[in-house]
This record gives C-alpha cells, structure tokens and sequence, in this order.
C-alpha cells in the first residue's frame, strides 16, 4: 500500500466502514478499536481515527484533541484488559514498520512486556 492510499482503498476505512470483519473492542463518534489480527501481546488492540489521516504526525497537525483522546481510549482498553499498564505504538513511515497508511495506536497490554 501506497502512502498516499484514498480512502476508499483504505484497509481501515473500510473496516470502519463495516465492509471488512473485525473484533471490535471499542467505538465512538472518534475512534474504532478492534483486535490485530496479528497480535503480538495478549492483548493487542489497534484505534484507528474515523477521519483518514495518514500517520499520527498528520493526526496531530489535524486535531491534537483527537490524538489526547486515542490515548484516553487507550487507557481505558488497559485498564478493562490489564490493570491499566500498557504500551501505546505508533509506527509512522514505512521503515517504522507502517503498512497501513491510516493513523492507528497499537495497544499492547494484558501480561508483563519484553523491553
């Protein structure tokens, strides 16, 4: 996928969407959370804006109260799955190891992390 992807072949957008199947953990009117389908914790969530924006640089310069509020979310999956200890990614580029250009939060908690 291409850093410049529309948002109609966007894999999140279209998951978003309802037209791809995915484990929901959590939505609002802001965000969309649902389990990695490649998890590499034992609970491993992603939150994905409902806006398209490219990577969380993008998200920042586009609404910084939106970014705080993945963050908030972020807590709360912790705090429901673990006791409230994670760790919050967010890969930015492809040589970050970005393969889905939709700004995206890995959540990761849910037992003791590898540093």
């Amino acid at each position: 996928m291409s850093n410049q992807e529309s948002q109609e072949s966007c894999l999140f957008c279209n998951i978003i969407a309802g037209n791809i199947p995915s484990s929901k953990v959590y939505e609002d009117d802001l965000v969309y959370a649902f389990n990695d389908i490649h998890p590499q914790a034992k609970v491993h969530v992603l939150i994905v804006p409902k806006v398209h924006v490219a990577n969380v640089v993008q998200l920042a310069d586009h609404d910084a109260s939106l970014l705080a509020h993945i963050v908030h979310v972020a807590n709360q999956i912790a705090q429901d799955a673990y006791h409230g200890q994670f760790r919050l990614v967010f890969n930015t580029g492809e040589d970050a190891g970005q393969t889905v250009f939709h700004a995206h939060a890995h959540v990761l908690t849910g037992e003791v992390l590898d540093e």
